[in-house]
């Protein structure tokens, strides 16, 4: 029987296709057809969402609903440049909190840290990532709120606390792609690990790093939930004061405009919205424009 079975097969035969490899051809395709299905859904349902919040929200949107503060619910006119700004304001501060912190955890994590130490950061940061928008507002809420006044910097803490689990991962898969002879030849020369990493890692790694940056940044502002517990006080003014009672911002400005009886109300929760969404939407071709370049940089 063996010899039967060794006539049979000739390993210096041509290739030729069998049952299981049309079979396994067969579930490739459909495997494939599948996965695009999949992918074609993802597009067409961020497509419609993103036509109808355009369609409805571009009757609110003209340059006095962008340059004016909102007006008493009723009432014609009025727009949400206040929350332009608070928002850009809380943004800003929570970016000069988190990306430091994100940045210093990557190194660790990439130059310093030993095995068993990076393991356990590495799941804080992916526990950290995956947690809901609304427990880190209320832990905060707790912290900075509660006995004392909402605030911009209660807000700015709330995402901060998102963003630096963003960061950090994204600038420690950058800090990963800078290739070992830089640091090895730095090595070579005599020059001190600390002095390696400022000044051939971190320059190398930077392009990269901002873009994990701008990603986060996308991601914290449309944040609504942290920003409802920690400031969510109705203001018709522009604030610069982080630290103050008020501080209004788009998210917050379209949870209270949606809950209004006024259809004006409603259209002008439809116009933020459209505002925060093309923030967003030109965040993310951004970022992905300067990691295409930065990956680029560092693969030449």
């Amino acid at each position: 029987m063996s010899t039967a079975v060794a006539a049979e097969f000739d390993p210096t035969g041509p290739l030729v296709a069998s049952g299981n490899l049309r079979r396994r051809r067969a579930v490739n395709r459909f495997a494939e057809a599948i996965a695009t299905g999949a992918a074609l859904l993802a597009v067409a349902v961020l497509a419609i969402m993103v036509g109808a919040v355009a369609v409805r929200g571009a009757a609110a949107l003209n340059l006095d609903f962008l340059t004016h503060a909102p007006r008493v619910p009723g009432e014609v006119g009025g727009g949400i440049a206040p929350a332009i700004v608070g928002t850009a304001i809380i943004v800003g501060v929570a970016t000069l909190v988190a990306m430091p912190l994100g940045v210093l955890v990557a190194l660790y994590l990439t130059e310093f840290a030993p095995p068993r130490v990076a393991g356990p950061i590495r799941l804080t940061l992916d526990l950290l990532n995956g947690l809901p928008s609304i427990v880190i507002g209320l832990f905060v809420f707790g912290l900075l709120v509660s006995g004392r006044h909402q605030s911009g910097f209660a807000g700015a803490v709330c995402l901060a606390i998102i963003m630096v689990p963003l960061i950090a991962r994204s600038s420690q898969e950058m800090l990963l792609l800078v290739p070992r002879p830089m640091r090895d030849a730095a090595d070579a020369l005599g020059v001190r690990r600390w002095r390696t990493v400022l000044t051939v890692v971190l320059p190398a790694a930077a392009g990269g790093i901002v873009t994990g940056t701008v990603l986060a940044i996308a991601r914290a502002a449309g944040e609504t939930a942290p920003l409802i517990f920690t400031t969510s006080i109705f203001a018709d003014k522009t604030s610069f004061d982080v630290f103050g009672t008020a501080l209004p911002n788009i998210p917050t400005e379209i949870y209270t405009l949606s809950q209004q009886d006024d259809p004006t109300g409603i259209t002008k929760a439809w116009g933020a919205a459209l505002v925060l969404v093309v923030f967003i939407l030109l965040t993310n071709i951004a970022a992905r424009a300067l990691l295409a370049r930065s990956q680029r940089r560092l693969t030449q």
